[in-house]
């Protein structure tokens, strides 16, 4: 009998062709390889139709949201011998552990966790463990362990001796470092016993295909040295669960994913070309580089792809590697293709060193567990897919509608966009929502891609929601989270979030970030009786935070320059709009007050005109008041631009209001004429994105007003060297025009 060992590197396309080359050599009667023994039985289904990338999915047909991924690329060496297998009609078994196993004594390590018991269980963590490849690599001087691999074996020329080459090199690091996890201990010996009825058979040659860590101990050597009873004790009583087994599409940015056996690979975008242009792959490479940056509009010539292969090349003759690897590629491209620009760089990264390449499998193969979960709920909700855009108005009051918009908010936690949330609709009902739903052929991806996080569409949404939250350190971030939590009622990410947004909230001393989580959780108060959520435990949240608003906003607002000064005006209004949904839940007059004291206080001017807005809005300031305090922010003393900005907060949003202050009309006709010319034409773009929002109807009834200032006393005299004089007609007729392109009177008029 002929027993050939070849150990193999997941997802290693030098891996693959060496192997390719190895099997039509030795001709296997029957191939055992590494992978789990459920999954045997969809082995079977390999075809022509099937696209790599793909993946093997196990799971609890009872607990789909327990599945393992078992992905392969076109240059995984485990699916070139599925291929080669199902073209010579060769017999296949998978020898590893079968996920039933794993799954189940998952189960009784939580149970023992549970119970307290502090025995040893057998899928337990050791404290040390090796990376062969590591070792290989930092023995033969490379820093870059990724580096050592690709050198030596996924760009190989000739593939004579490698397996024994990789044999003999974990035999060493094997001798070196005895120490193994308890679960490849246990995994090794159900290998063994697999091999060991595999050669009872009397095959005359047999083909071992595995992970090149396990290679030293599954050699026939190895069987005999290994005795049956201590392998047989160690799988003696394990548990054992039901699985179901089916092949799904995969993706490239996917295969980062550690999943089952199949370790990450970085670019598989790269490797694909290593697999595609064996000895050219640096060339293919650079080339579809420059295709891409053209597709973006950006220069890369034919000269420049020369180039870059050159300085390539050079710098793999200078680190001593016999050709450029992916480190020599990019720096060469970064430099002569995209001119130092990362931007460019990127997108090679994205698009093409990881790529974008989606595998596809047979119609007739069994779906996702989350496609078929999405599947009922949509018929369970009578919803129907249609590419034609729909819109759909949910009244949160009826059961059904309801849960319509929990499945359309955990979809959106998911990214998966199905239905999209029309937000200028909610403002005009507190029990309605105004969905648009479109289904495109890409959303079935969206919905493979999302399978990650679970399978089923609440426990997906569920994991990525706390995950997002657990890797989020703001706390308007996780407000926004929360409340989307809320909407999507997911039970079980809930209080997870609530606690990290808790935390969150109490160590948080930036005055803004606070501001900024503040509309989220007020709707969450305001809207809790139509959602049917809880808002007790969010209230208290809100009046901490509060009160470290209001103490800290004075001190906040000092020394802004114009685009701070507008973002903390946007947030004050956010955070006044959110007291006006509370209403009688949080402390209205201590923010009014602290509003009065930014309205004089020596701050940005946009910050004080829009304080002395709000509360002119809300009927805190007499006409006396105001009109007071529009001298003093529109007297001369003051420099231009901060009278402007001052201005500009004050006018921002709706005319109505102002439209009844003629005093202050009168102030600002004065202030515009007193104005030198180059100041005007200085300050012209502020004032024009002053009335930018206001409605046409509005600018037009601001430009009647203008219109018939000069019948006014202010407006009609001049103080003149101490003496009252008669308007310059002349020069008012210069000004007017000004004033209704200003205004967007012009405009108007024209339509």
């Amino acid at each position: 009998m002929k027993w050939h060992v070849l150990g193999i590197r997941h997802h290693g396309p030098g891996c693959a062709r060496s192997l390719q080359t190895a099997l039509d050599e030795l001709k296997p009667e029957v191939i055992v390889m590494e992978g789990p023994a459920d999954a045997e039985t969809i082995l079977a289904s390999v075809s022509q139709d099937m696209q790599p990338p793909i993946a093997m999915l196990l799971y609890p047909p009872d607990e789909p949201r327990r599945g393992v991924y078992y992905p392969f690329a076109t240059f995984s060496p485990e699916w070139q011998t599925l291929r080669w297998a199902s073209q010579h009609q060769v017999p296949i078994k998978l020898m590893d552990v079968p996920q039933s196993i794993h799954l189940a004594l998952e189960d009784k390590k939580t149970d023992e966790e549970e119970s307290d018991d502090e025995s040893t269980s057998i899928v337990e963590e050791p404290i040390w463990r090796s990376d062969p490849i590591a070792v290989l690599a930092e023995a033969a001087g490379f820093t870059d362990h990724e580096l050592w691999w690709e050198e030596q074996v996924e760009r190989r020329e000739h593939s004579t001796g490698l397996f024994q080459a990789i044999l003999e090199a974990m035999t060493a690091v094997r001798e070196a470092y005895p120490e193994a996890r308890p679960r490849d201990l246990l995994r090794e010996a159900h290998m063994r016993q697999v091999l060991r009825r595999e050669r009872k058979d009397l095959f005359h040659s047999i083909a071992v295909i595995c992970g090149a860590y396990h290679a030293p101990v599954l050699t026939e050597e190895a069987l005999r040295s290994f005795r049956i009873k201590d392998d047989a004790a160690l799988l003696q009583g394990l548990p054992k669960i039901k699985t179901a087994a089916t092949w799904i599409p995969w993706s490239h940015t996917r295969l980062s994913y550690r999943s089952g056996y199949g370790a990450g690979v970085h670019s598989p975008g790269w490797y694909q070309t290593i697999w595609e242009h064996r000895q050219t792959a640096p060339m293919h490479f650079i080339a579809q580089a420059a295709r891409l940056l053209r597709t973006a509009d950006l220069d890369a010539s034919s000269a420049s792809v020369i180039e870059t292969l050159r300085l390539a090349e050079t710098l793999a003759a200078l680190r001593e590697v016999r050709s450029p690897g992916l480190n020599e590629i990019n720096e060469a491209i970064h430099t002569v293709l995209c001119h130092g620009q990362d931007g460019p760089l990127q997108l090679i990264h994205d698009r093409l060193e990881v790529g974008d390449v989606i595998g596809t499998v047979p119609d007739d193969m069994e779906a996702v567990p989350l496609a078929r979960d999405l599947e009922q709920q949509q018929k369970s909700l009578r919803l129907k897919r249609s590419s034609e855009t729909k819109t759909l108005d949910l009244d949160l009051r009826k059961e059904n509608d309801l849960a319509r918009s929990h499945l359309f908010h955990r979809l959106q936690v998911l990214s998966i966009d199905w239905a999209t949330l029309q937000p200028q609709q909610m403002s005009t009902s507190t029990f309605h929502e105004f969905w648009q739903l479109t289904w495109k052929p890409e959303l079935a991806v969206e919905v493979i891609e999302a399978n990650l996080w679970g399978n089923t569409v609440e426990l997906a949404a569920t994991q990525k929601a706390v995950d997002l939250a657990q890797k989020s350190n703001h706390v308007a971030a996780l407000a926004s989270l929360f409340h989307q939590a809320l909407q999507a009622q997911l039970d079980h990410a809930i209080p997870a979030v609530l606690q990290l947004l808790q935390n969150q909230a109490t160590l948080a001393a930036d005055v803004l970030q606070l501001m900024q989580a503040i509309p989220s959780l007020a709707r969450i108060v305001r809207y809790s009786d139509v959602r049917q959520t809880q808002a007790n435990q969010v209230l208290p949240i809100i009046q901490g935070m509060l009160t470290r608003i209001l103490v800290g906003l004075v001190p906040a607002c000092s020394s802004l320059d114009d685009e701070a000064a507008q973002a903390m005006m946007q947030n004050i209004q956010q955070v006044h709009q959110a007291l006006e949904l509370l209403q009688q839940h949080t402390p209205r007059e201590d923010w009014l007050k602290v509003l009065q004291q930014l309205m004089h206080r020596e701050i940005h001017g946009e910050v004080r005109g829009g304080c002395c807005r709000i509360l002119l809005d809300t009927g805190s300031l007499t006409d006396e008041s105001f009109h007071r305090i529009a001298r003093l922010a529109l007297s001369p003393a003051h420099p231009p631009a901060q009278v402007a900005a001052w201005a500009i907060g004050l006018l921002r949003g709706s005319g109505m209001v102002l439209l009844h202050q003629d005093e202050l009309w009168r102030m600002l006709d004065q202030w515009l004429i007193e104005l030198a010319p180059t100041t005007f034409i200085e300050l012209l773009p502020l004032l024009r994105r002053a009335f930018a929002d206001f409605t046409g109807p509005e600018r037009q009834a601001m430009g009647e007003k203008v219109k018939h200032l000069g019948v006014s006393p202010v407006a009609s005299k001049l103080v003149l060297t101490g003496t009252e004089s008669q308007l310059n007609v002349d020069r008012a007729r210069l000004v007017l025009p000004t004033l209704r392109h200003i205004l967007g009177l012009d405009a108007i008029s024209s339509t």
